[in-house]
């Protein structure tokens, strides 16, 4: 089981396998976090990820076993950052009720890609390159969305139980595609324009929430 600091114990039913990370590990995984998400994970070997890390392959492997384990590693701990800034971000908006905790995700989304999603979202490039069950970073990238969804699903059904599967794919949709939309720079602030459409589905425009107060 893991803690959602906002609905509380959720079933993980994927749970890698990690690693305990020692400094040398902690190198190469910083190393490896930082090329597989500018140049892709097919795109870059242990060699460069050793050389860049200052640690030989020897040490690579003794600390992970495999690549694949580094990519497990890679996705599974900026899946842990991404959920740890969301949960700050769902506290400050606790007394906002369901629709302020909504807009709350997005705005959390925005705050992460700008700080950390020049690429846009690492899991769905790595599904682009990872499209195998059998990998076992697959998981990860499987688990992580169905959380997201999960969690527009629970916030849509405080706001209209009977609509509540629609709206939560509708809301994943709209998240999924601001992301996307993001790492190939179509047009500014995607995350702005998917705001206003969450508003909308609300059923107060635009205007009607623009000022609600996110912390």
């Amino acid at each position: 089981m893991e803690r959602d600091a906002e609905f509380g114990e959720v079933e993980s039913a994927h749970k890698p396998h990690r690693v305990r990370l020692t400094p040398g590990a902690r190198r190469v995984l910083a190393a490896a976090e930082r090329l597989f998400y500018e140049r892709g994970i097919h795109a870059v070997g242990v060699d460069l990820i050793a050389a860049e890390a200052g640690v030989t392959k020897k040490t690579l492997y003794d600390r992970f076993g495999s690549k694949e384990q580094i990519v497990v590693e890679y996705l599974a701990g900026r899946d842990e950052r991404w959920r740890g800034l969301l949960a700050r971000r769902l506290e400050a908006a606790a007394g906002q009720g369901a629709a302020g905790r909504l807009l709350a995700v997005f705005e959390a989304s925005r705050e992460w890609a700008g700080e950390y999603g020049s690429k846009g979202c690492s899991m769905i490039n790595a599904y682009a390159e990872i499209d195998d069950p059998a990998h076992p970073a697959y998981p990860v990238i499987a688990a992580q969305k169905a959380w997201m969804l999960d969690l527009f699903t629970r916030l849509a059904r405080e706001i209209d139980p009977g609509r509540a599967d629609r709206l939560g794919r509708t809301l994943m949709l709209l998240h999924e595609g601001a992301l996307v939309t993001h790492g190939l720079r179509v047009y500014p602030d995607p995350f702005g324009q998917a705001l206003d459409q969450v508003r909308e589905l609300l059923g107060g425009g635009a205007a009607a929430t623009r000022d609600v107060p996110l912390g």
